[in-house]
């Protein structure tokens, strides 16, 4: 089994995004988690650049990194400027870590045009950077910027750069399609001439503007690069990385390359997600292995044959990686669909029971109308115990009106809501700053006066979409809420032609499901 050494550049590579930006504490984290789930490099920053990667660099003390080396990431040299006269070289070194990266120009267009100096001159940059920290006792990474855009150029010369590196004692020589252009078969036959023509350790750093970046690294791969660059999640500069979610387990459990531990595969998924939330985006559902939708089926066809054998559409187990299956109810789902969920609260129910045929009915009726619940769980879970009479009703609307005025003190809106429970009926009013906010001040206010938990919980999320837009003002929209109470969230559904009635479903939802969770006293009080 050939071991592939995966090198991260998240904290670098991946920061470059337009919408990332990490905290010092945010790349600490990430560092850890990284080291955690076993990569070989973690490229943390520039130290040249900017002050918070200075500033990581003199914490990395704080990490206790048991897997990974930390890599400081820098240019050569400047044009016309001695080694040793050189601030950035000055920086990477000061930053003491035990590899860094070293990137240089391979392509001629680059050297004359943006640096704007000789192709002898690059050259010597090349060679006295990285003699340079070779004498530092460094371990160098040299990443041969635009190689393959160089090599399809000037073949002799994007090779001198790197022998260049090589000659001067570079550890490893990494192959840059640093503007994302090349395809597969190229990447494939290119890396496999450097392969074999140089015995230095050739890795591999791919971007994915022509959406080619994972499967031209599982292409160097396969052509004898043994050092795979990306970033974790696949976010970076312009169209991104190559995306090392994907291609850890594609090259580990479909090719048979060891890139991290074994007993280390299941954190793929986890890992993924924590990213996400310290880079404060949304994990996208049809990421492959760790979206939340990689192993998600829908069509009634397909689910009932997962059901048999998960084999007929699942290319690996979800477990593998840490995930797992999902089945979607929806308007194409079948009964074995609905029947799974169905049985997640009675096991006794069949195919052919009355509530599995009148929850498919329900559902179908539900979707026609705009509803989605693959992205509203607790709405879901709600329609199934009602449909089950696993739940009482807490409580009806009897009657609620918004008032949206011009802003005072911050303040643009106000609505009042009454409720029944049994006998009683409790008004509230509240202010907010828009009409749902007052509304859901309002609603929770009335709703509190029985049920106090119900202060626990807090509206984090909002999201509207226009469902047809052929009727201008007047489409019907549908709107997703996501609640918390502090120990988990959920998400509810409304729809509806008028946004107020739209939003004030999916709010009622998002009580009702704080009210079934099982800490919560279903008896008034």
């Amino acid at each position: 089994m050939r071991r592939i050494k995966i090198y991260d550049s998240t904290l670098r590579d991946g920061a470059q995004a337009g919408d990332i930006s990490f905290s010092v504490e945010d790349k600490l984290s990430i560092a850890r988690m990284l080291d955690k789930i076993g990569v070989d490099y973690i490229e943390a920053g520039n130290p040249g650049s900017n002050p918070k990667d200075i500033e990581f660099f003199g914490r990395r003390g704080e990490l206790g990194l048991q897997n990974a080396r930390l890599a400081a990431f820098g240019a050569t040299r400047k044009p016309g400027v001695r080694v040793s006269d050189d601030k950035n070289i000055a920086a990477l070194a000061a930053a003491g870590t035990d590899a860094v990266c070293i990137f240089g120009k391979s392509w001629n267009l680059q050297v004359t045009d943006i640096l704007m100096t000789s192709l002898r001159e690059n050259l010597n940059m090349i060679s006295d950077t990285v003699t340079f920290f070779k004498e530092c006792g460094k371990e160098v990474i040299f990443d041969a910027e635009h190689f393959f855009d160089g090599y399809k150029a000037d073949k002799d010369y994007a090779l001198a750069s790197i022998e260049a590196a090589i000659k001067a004692g570079a550890d490893s020589i990494v192959l840059c399609d640093t503007a994302g252009g090349s395809f597969p078969d190229e990447i494939y036959d290119i890396t496999k001439f450097v392969c074999g023509r140089y015995d230095t350790e050739i890795g591999i750093h791919c971007h994915n503007d022509t959406e080619c970046a994972a499967a031209n690294s599982i292409m160097a791969v396969k052509a004898g690069a043994v050092q795979v660059q990306g970033t974790f999640i696949g976010f970076g500069e312009r169209c991104g990385n190559a995306n090392l979610s994907s291609v850890i387990p594609s090259l580990q459990l479909k090719r048979g390359f060891l890139c991290i531990p074994h007993d280390n595969m299941s954190l793929m998924t986890g890992t993924a997600r924590y990213i996400a939330e310290c880079a404060n985006i949304t994990l996208p559902n049809n990421l492959s292995y760790v979206g939340k939708n990689a192993f998600a089926h829908k069509g009634g066809m397909h689910v009932d044959a997962v059901d048999k054998n998960p084999a007929s559409f699942e290319h690996i187990t979800p477990e593998s990686v840490g995930n797992k299956r999902g089945i979607l109810l929806s308007e194409v789902s079948g009964r074995t669909a609905v029947l799974r969920t169905l049985q997640q609260f009675d096991p006794t129910l069949k195919k052919d029971s009355p509530e599995t045929d009148r929850l498919t009915t329900l559902l179908k009726d539900s979707e026609h109308q705009g509803y989605q619940y693959e992205a509203a769980a607790a709405s879901l879970e709600l329609i199934v115990l009602k449909e089950l009479g696993r739940v009482k009703n807490y409580y009806e609307i009897e009657d609620f009106n918004v008032c949206v005025s011009k802003p005072q003190d911050g303040k643009s809106s106000s609505a009042t809501v009454s409720i029944r429970v049994g006998g009683s009926i409790r008004t509230a009013s509240g202010e907010g700053n828009g009409p749902v906010d007052a509304l859901d001040i309002a609603l929770r206010k009335s709703v509190m006066q029985f049920y106090p938990a119900i202060n626990e919980m807090k509206l984090i999320d909002y999201k509207v979409r226009v469902l047809d837009s052929v009727c201008g003002t007047a489409s019907k929209v549908r709107v997703l809420i996501e609640s918390t109470d502090g120990s988990g969230t959920w998400t509810t559904i409304g729809v509806s032609s008028d946004i107020i009635n739209a939003s004030l479903q999916a709010l009622n939802d998002s009580i009702e499901y704080k009210l079934i969770k099982p800490n919560i006293s279903s008896a008034p009080l």
